[in-house]
């Protein structure tokens, strides 16, 4: 069993995968369509309803649950890191449960022209074992939150800065920055905190 060594790679694709990418609001004015009516798809036709489906997203309350591989429905290159566990938690300017732009897909920072200054948010946390060198089996765990850069943010040598300067934290994906990050692999001498916003480490940061 292998240890995830990149456990930030691709995780806002393994969203888009199934769910596609939303733009500015096209009709702010007229009603929504929810999950609990039944007509809204992702991006591969499958039709979205309450509940876990069978990799593992909860669309309706904005949750992952299962395997890392799951949540890039079983993709060949993962295979490596299978028996990782992963859950993640986002709110509705990362991944709305409806639909009000109706194109019959869930909304992305719906009300804004990209995610910069949405509130945006995800966390990440994933666990797992591998056996070392010493053939010791080795249990680990990482967490990572990660929110959209502010509406007046300053990127710098890849890091995001609010317009006083103060560093909001690492880039990623462009427009998100990582505000905190924790992990423990008593087999590699790691413990606990690794980076924590020096702006602030709470969720929807604009």
């Amino acid at each position: 069993m292998k240890k995830l060594l990149i456990p930030l790679g691709g995780l806002i694709i393994a969203l888009a995968l199934l769910v596609a990418i939303q733009p500015s609001p096209a009709c702010a004015g007229k009603g929504c369509t929810t999950i609990q009516e039944g007509t809204l798809v992702n991006s591969v036709g499958e039709t979205i309803m309450p509940g876990y489906d069978v990799w593992g997203y909860n669309y309706q309350a904005h949750l992952f649950n299962g395997l890392y591989c799951d949540s890039y429905r079983n993709a060949s290159w993962c295979q490596p890191y299978k028996d990782v566990h992963l859950m993640m938690k986002w709110n509705d300017a990362w991944l709305s449960n409806k639909d009000c732009d109706n194109d019959n897909k869930l909304d992305r920072y719906y009300g804004y022209s990209s995610y910069i200054g949405s509130g945006a948010w995800l966390t990440n946390h994933q666990s797992g074992e591998y056996e070392n060198e010493e053939g010791q089996i080795c249990t680990w765990n990482y967490f990572v939150k990660i929110v959209a850069a502010p509406a007046d943010g300053v990127l710098t040598s890849g890091v995001w800065y609010t317009v006083d300067s103060i560093e909001i934290g690492p880039a990623i994906w462009g427009a998100f920055a990582i505000i905190q990050q924790v992990e423990n692999d008593p087999c590699a001498g790691i413990d606990g905190l690794q980076y924590l916003s020096p702006d602030r480490a709470g969720l929807g940061n604009r």
